[in-house]
């Protein structure tokens, strides 16, 4: 069968209560994108376009210092709760950033490697691991995703919203269905899941007006109630800062990957 005729199917998870399904699933014609809006993959997106070498994300504070321990020269980020973890959360290591991404900065982050843990971003990541391919999704990169997604046309296109503890998380869907606005030539006439049509035609309900949607969120309002993180949300509603596309790989570090290079 020609490529752009064999069947296609798109879905997006929508709660992070969906990820211990994924354990069932074979992934290996799966390409997985996934979306933590506010703010782990907008961060990481931040930190390869201001020119970071890698980001290894890792689910618990030990496992980061663990890395830094075998590895000095390694920055230290992450959050809990929202804000940079402090030595009273990791046996006295301040760690170097928190999860926002204005503080990922080509000052600080260019040629470095970043152990980074966040809430429920890395988790996401980790449940794809055994995809065909992994990206990170973000407003901050959306249209590189989406030509990547082209370029490959893979048959299965799975699309992961980290969300909040176990429940969804708006801005995440809203990202998912922005993926989906872009990519729905390819994709809209195969199989598509109910959860990928929620997704698009409520990123089409919203997409005037991201920044009022995402700060009625329940992340956003969290954010937009915090002096010091409140600009972290519009800036990750940024369309296309960055032309890159960023990739899980199978060592586990989150590396650039430019569509002028394939």
């Amino acid at each position: 069968m020609p490529l752009n005729l064999m069947p296609t199917t798109i879905e997006v998870l929508i709660a992070p209560a969906e990820y211990t399904l994924m354990l069932e699933r074979d992934l290996r014609e799966t390409v997985c994108v996934v979306f933590d809006i506010l703010r782990a993959t907008s961060t990481m997106v931040t930190a390869l376009g201001n020119g970071a070498a890698a980001i290894l994300p890792v689910a618990e504070i030990p496992q980061a210092l663990s890395i830094r321990q075998r590895r000095p020269e390694v920055l230290l980020a992450g959050e809990r709760d929202g804000v940079r973890i402090e030595g009273n959360q990791s046996g006295g290591v301040r760690f170097d950033l928190g999860n926002s991404p204005r503080e990922f900065t080509a000052e600080r982050v260019k040629g470095k490697t970043i152990a980074m843990t966040t809430t429920n971003g890395t988790r996401a990541l980790k449940a794809c691991a055994p995809a065909s391919a992994v990206l990170l999704g973000s407003f901050l990169n959306l249209r590189a995703t989406a030509q990547f997604i082209e370029n490959r046309s893979p048959a299965h296109l799975l699309l992961v919203c980290s969300g909040t503890l176990d429940q969804a998380a708006y801005e995440d869907l809203l990202g998912a269905g922005a993926l989906c606005d872009l990519v729905w030539s390819r994709y809209g006439g195969g199989t598509v899941a109910d959860s990928a049509h929620i997704a698009h035609r409520l990123f089409r309900l919203e997409q005037a007006d991201l920044l009022g949607a995402v700060s009625r969120s329940r992340n956003g309002r969290r954010l937009m109630a915090h002096p010091e993180l409140c600009a972290d949300v519009p800036f990750c509603l940024q369309c296309d800062l960055f032309g890159l596309v960023a990739e899980l790989g199978k060592d586990g570090e989150v590396k650039t990957r430019f569509l002028a290079a394939r």
